[in-house]
């Protein structure tokens, strides 16, 4: 469809949507609600027999075809292939989410580089080069849908957080250029932008082992998340921000920026 002619893409049924970082938190959980939906989903990570795991239970909460695809989102290549491999073998993918990313705390003086590059190719190419590889088909198809997974640490900044916040920005930034340019395709671009989740996600970025800790009461259940994400999938919504304590801190972060400062330097910052 066309700009004038965009249509929800309210019913998922059948239809193929391909989930990235499937393997473990938000992403597992966004792979069932897609699968609840009845939608074909085709899982994808570097942790097979984790995938396959997640692609039976998809299986049998869908009573559809599942696919797990083993896909380190740092390679082009690998990506590309899953891409051919998908749309050849089940058909046109309908929904693509970019969840797979991680982070790391640490200040940035001791901040390892290699760690910063590999974690640029995984959050912010990786998610580039899968949405052009699949946009260009749904582009060609005028219609689809992507959604971006990015975080709040994108938008609000702490310390211990620069490499990661800087892959979250570029993510934001992306998604909101990407939107308009999509847009007279009939391809919709939904950004969340959530704040920390109970995941293995801090299992990796923070070596404390405290911060869920000190933040529990802000922690976001991930399956309700994923509830969330999937209801507005293929609608006109152009960003998820949660919990809403973030959406208004970064409406009084960009009004009061001193202030911003002060408060992401101290009141949230539990690295």
């Amino acid at each position: 469809m066309n700009q004038k002619g965009f249509h929800q893409l309210r019913d998922l049924r059948n239809q193929i949507a391909v989930v990235t970082g499937a393997s473990s938190g938000l992403g597992e959980q966004i792979a069932y609600q897609l699968a609840r939906k009845g939608a074909i989903v085709v899982v994808c990570a570097r942790r097979i027999e984790r995938l396959q795991q997640v692609s039976q239970r998809c299986q049998a909460l869908s009573g559809r075809l599942s696919l797990p695809l083993q896909v380190d989102v740092s390679n082009p290549e690998e990506i590309e292939q899953a891409v051919v491999q998908v749309e050849t073998k089940l058909g046109p993918i309908a929904v693509l989410v970019n969840d797979a990313g991680f982070g790391a705390m640490e200040n940035f003086l001791h901040f390892k580089m290699s760690i910063a590059e590999k974690m640029f190719r995984v959050n912010v190419l990786g998610l580039m080069y899968f949405t052009q590889f699949v946009g260009l088909k749904m582009a060609a198809r005028k219609t689809g849908a992507i959604v971006n997974i990015a975080s709040i640490a994108g938008k609000i900044a702490t310390p211990k957080s620069t490499v990661y916040s800087a892959t979250k920005s570029a993510v934001i930034g992306f998604s909101n250029a990407l939107r308009l340019e999509l847009k007279p395709f009939g391809i919709s671009v939904l950004t969340v932008n959530p704040g920390p989740i109970k995941t293995d996600f801090f299992a990796i970025a923070d070596q404390t082992g405290h911060y869920l800790d000190h933040i529990g009461w802000l922690a976001l259940e991930s399956d309700k998340l994923a509830e969330k994400i999937v209801a507005a999938v293929g609608t006109r919504r152009r960003e998820i921000n949660t919990p809403v304590v973030f959406k208004w801190a970064y409406h009084f972060y960009n009004l009061f920026p001193t202030a911003g400062d002060f408060l992401a330097g101290g009141i949230f910052n539990q690295k």
